[in-house]
């Protein structure tokens, strides 16, 4: 069975729409837990990382070393859930992390604004300029965060399997949608996707781990053998190596690991 994303903005009914297709499916339904479990098991507060997968990065489009840690911690634990299969998740980040994986379904859900801001001002007792004003700049943070992270407009409808307008379609029609869907001969897990899956969960778990070490490496794996790129100053790149390769040891599933360090006005060592 694929996994589901729910991409979605604030008052769209997504969340309810997420937990009605897991209940429909036999599926799992996450959002919130996987930032309890990033806090649990990286030992940081839920609102550093609430903060670090919504607020948008600085003016001049950067993301810091510790936002980028706290990505790191989150996508970890989104795709050790997505290994298992069966599962919707609800929330900012899902798709951009499994991009080109067959059986995942990306869905994006939206609404009017002007229903957007009715439900804003009734939950919160504000005028409609304020309501307005809110969800703007929410709108307006998410983008900016998906744009200097992924290079993506959550607005981009290619980014997406099933963009679905919660107006004329009532929340049990988008469920009914998404859930035949699920069905399509297309969207079925493969051996060729699960490893994909796999790779893309083992390289986020030695990236998690060793970001520690160094803060801008990059990881990839391919069927438990996990690459890792950096630049260093040349007094460093040895220690640093044999670093990462000791740290590696205590990842599951890494078979074997190769480092390739950019030594800073130099050629490469590994």
């Amino acid at each position: 069975m694929p996994i589901i994303t729910i991409s979605r903005g604030s008052y769209s009914k997504g969340k309810e729409i997420a937990e009605k297709v897991a209940q429909e499916l036999g599926y799992e339904c996450i959002a919130r837990k996987v930032l309890l479990e990033a806090s649990d098991e990286f030992n940081i507060p839920e609102l550093k990382l609430i903060r670090a997968i919504h607020d948008a990065p600085s003016l001049l489009g950067r993301l810091s070393v510790e936002k980028k840690k706290y990505i790191a911690f989150v996508r970890k634990e989104i795709l050790d859930h997505f290994k298992k299969d069966n599962v919707v998740y609800h929330g900012l980040a899902g798709h951009f992390f499994v991009k080109g994986i067959s059986h995942v379904i990306k869905v994006r859900i939206i609404a009017d604004m002007e229903d957007r801001v009715r439900l804003e001002m009734k939950r919160e007792g504000i005028s409609r300029e304020k309501a307005l004003h809110i969800l703007q700049k929410d709108d307006e943070e998410r983008r900016k965060w998906s744009q200097a992270l992924y290079h993506l407009d959550t607005r981009d409808s290619g980014s997406y399997d099933l963009v679905l307008h919660i107006h004329k379609l009532t929340v049990n029609d988008a469920v009914d949608t998404i859930c035949r869907t699920a069905k399509l001969a297309q969207f079925q897990a493969t051996p060729e996707s699960r490893r994909a899956i796999d790779d893309l969960a083992l390289a986020a778990h030695a990236e998690a781990k060793l970001m520690v070490l160094a803060p801008d490496l990059q990881v990839s794996a391919d069927d438990g053998k996990v690459l890792v790129k950096m630049m260093a100053p040349q007094f460093f790149v040895d220690k640093l190596t044999q670093d990462i390769c000791e740290s590696a040891k205590a990842i599951p599933g890494i078979k074997e690991i190769k480092v390739d360090v950019t030594a800073q006005g130099a050629g490469s060592a590994g």
